[in-house]
């Protein structure tokens, strides 16, 4: 779980700078982005996340922007029993919208879409043990995910080919990281 804890953290993390030739618009006003965000949708090639899909639950996510243009993440993501907090310091790679974190694996970012104020997808790529796993995930400002929403997230992800199998809608956590924002 730690691995998806990462994972989720490095994608969000691209939220906060995204580059006019990425998306078709202008760079984002990272006051719109920093805050609380939940992840509520993934596709993986990663096989330990696609063995325990049906244990998955929604996380959440708080971004700030530090004065240097890192991002300071923190994650709350809800395992077996207990809710695990994860802090990570991302930096930017050079590429408008792309961030990377080199702490426990080598990890990059880069958003794919958004509208910049109420959800964005983003790819994440992780290199650890020279073996490399791929995600897209989807982050919503809130728990619920419209129809409209959904259908865009599944046609970017077999655009980057996964399968429907590989593709997940996560349940909203309930209780299981009540004090989700103390971390």
């Amino acid at each position: 779980m730690r691995t998806v804890g990462l994972s989720l953290g490095l994608a969000l993390l691209c939220l906060l700078r995204v580059g006019a030739e990425d998306l078709g618009a202008a760079e984002l006003d990272m006051s719109k982005i920093a805050g609380k965000w939940h992840i509520t949708a993934m596709a993986t090639d990663n096989e330990s996340y696609l063995q325990k899909k049906d244990q998955l639950k929604m996380a959440m996510t708080s971004i700030e922007v530090l004065g240097n243009g890192d991002l300071n993440v923190s994650f709350a993501i809800p395992t077996p029993g207990q809710c695990m907090r994860l802090v990570s310091i991302y930096k930017p790679t050079g590429v408008l919208g792309q961030y990377y974190s080199s702490d426990r694996g080598y990890k990059t970012a880069q958003v794919v879409d958004t509208d910049g104020t109420t959800y964005a997808v983003v790819f994440a790529t992780r290199v650890k043990d020279g073996k490399t796993v791929h995600a897209l995930r989807l982050y919503t400002k809130t728990r619920e995910v419209s129809p409209r929403l959904a259908v865009l997230f599944r046609k970017l992800a077999r655009q980057r080919s996964f399968t429907n199998d590989r593709i997940i809608m996560l349940p909203a956590q309930g209780e299981r990281c009540p004090h989700a924002w103390g971390c």
